[in-house]
């Protein structure tokens, strides 16, 4: 017999289940088992004076074990649990679970027990495959799933190409900083901070419009909610553009249009185990410029910074833009522009000096930087010179010496993403999370 997910189980029918145990009461005459797979739970109950054979392979059962339950699934309006429960006449122990070594929730107190506190974030990474077991964890990938579905679908109904760029590359992608350094045979290598200059490539190549899902790498030493060094990017670039709006727009229409999907398929969910409210956001977003926003902060909140801060956001202002656009917007989005050359890529455009690039903040938080793109040989030559990028780069330059078209992009992380949706810390937000004290598991 097949195994039958939960989730799809009809009464009156005998059907085979398989999963954890997530709960185990045992007593003189009955005996209860949760079982939990990918798509819900169903409890199994058992009458020992009826079935003594089954009774006793369900000795020394622990919570976490693995199962395989034969039976009749029937309606109980006694069964609080979706008011069903299987009726076995078999099971196979797949597998018997150890003590659990780590607590994944608070367990409040009872007559008998005495409360256990949740483990650690560490301590529960240290033993990630037990953690995501949870309700929560797992619905937060099945949301990742389809945020990337979304995006993936979104781009390709206008006509977007899937590539797939390398991430050992011979040169340090941007600024020649920040990069992890790999022996590759007899010479350096390096692990690819962003797949950048390869989007580029492709609008040299003619692809018109790209989008890529992969790894990126990031040598930062940074232990916040919100860094790690390896995560997972949704990239793309498109060509013909005619300014930096154009970037913008396709971006915002982007995540309306995914945060709707989610909304559609996982907004009840989400409220109800993570108590957040998925918000689809209007179009177009708020806009505004970086030395307004100052102005704008000061005037509200008494905020100032150094006159030579002022030419990028910094960490405290970007918490603030949030709270200043709810307010002013009711908005939780607002893309910031005309930042200071000296804290852009050398290949960003420039228009009347100023880069045609900027930031989107989502929750307080920076989740992009977009830019259109400097395509013309001859001025990019020059502002990489002014880097002092020009050698670092030699080989990205020549993408743009026969000829390649105005373009744009965008990046996002997928695990930020999920974090500022969900209201997570950055390490709850990755299957594995990497970061300057973290190599396993």
């Amino acid at each position: 017999m097949n195994r039958t997910y939960i989730k799809d189980i009809k009464h009156d029918e005998r059907v085979k289940i398989s999963g954890f145990v997530e709960n185990f009461r045992d007593s003189k005459k009955m005996a209860f088992i949760v079982v939990k797979d990918i798509t819900g739970k169903l409890q199994v109950t058992v009458e020992k004076e009826n079935l003594p054979e089954l009774a006793e392979k369900l000795v020394g059962l622990t919570p976490d074990s693995v199962v395989t339950f034969t039976g009749t699934v029937i309606a109980s309006e006694y069964v609080k649990l979706n008011n069903q429960e299987m009726i076995p006449d078999d099971v196979v122990i797949e597998s018997i679970a150890d003590a659990l070594p780590i607590a994944r929730k608070d367990i409040p107190a009872t007559k008998k027990k005495q409360a256990v506190e949740r483990s650690s974030i560490d301590q529960r990474i240290d033993y990630r495959w037990i953690d995501l077991r949870t309700d929560e964890n797992q619905l937060m990938f099945k949301v990742q799933t389809c945020m990337v579905n979304a995006m993936r679908q979104f781009l390709i109904e206008k006509d977007f190409l899937e590539i797939h760029t390398p991430k050992l590359i011979g040169a340090a992608s941007e600024t020649g900083s920040e990069v992890f350094k790999v022996k590759y045979f007899d010479r350096d290598a390096y692990l690819a901070q962003s797949p950048q200059f390869y989007k580029q490539m492709a609008m040299a190549s003619g692809f018109d419009k790209i989008f890529e899902v992969g790894p990126v790498f990031r040598a930062e030493k940074s232990y916040t909610s919100k860094h790690t060094t390896e995560f997972t990017g949704f990239d793309l670039e498109f060509s013909y553009i005619e300014s930096i709006e154009d970037v913008m727009k396709m971006e915002e229409e982007l995540i309306a249009y995914t945060l709707k999907t989610i909304n559609d398929k996982y907004g009840e969910e989400i409220k109800e185990l993570f108590g957040i409210e998925v918000v689809v956001p209007t179009t177009p977003f708020p806009r505004i410029k970086l030395a307004d926003l100052y102005a704008e902060l000061e005037k509200e909140f008494r905020f100032t910074v150094a006159d030579e801060e002022k030419v990028d956001l910094t960490t405290e202002a970007e918490k603030l833009s949030y709270e200043w656009c709810m307010k002013k917007y009711n908005h939780e989005f607002l893309f910031i522009t005309d930042f200071g050359v000296e804290k852009r890529p050398f290949y960003h455009m420039r228009k009347d000096g100023i880069p045609q690039g900027y930031d989107l903040i989502w929750r307080g938080v920076e989740i992009t930087t977009g830019a259109q793109r400097e395509h013309r040989y001859d001025i990019l030559c020059e502002q990489a010179k002014e880097k002092g990028l020009e050698e670092d780069v030699k080989f990205y330059l020549e993408f743009f010496k026969y000829a390649c078209p105005p373009h744009g992009g965008f990046g996002l992380g997928i695990d930020r993403m999920t974090m500022l949706l969900l209201g997570l810390h950055i390490k709850e937000c990755m299957f594995l999370f990497r970061g300057p004290n973290r190599l396993t598991p």
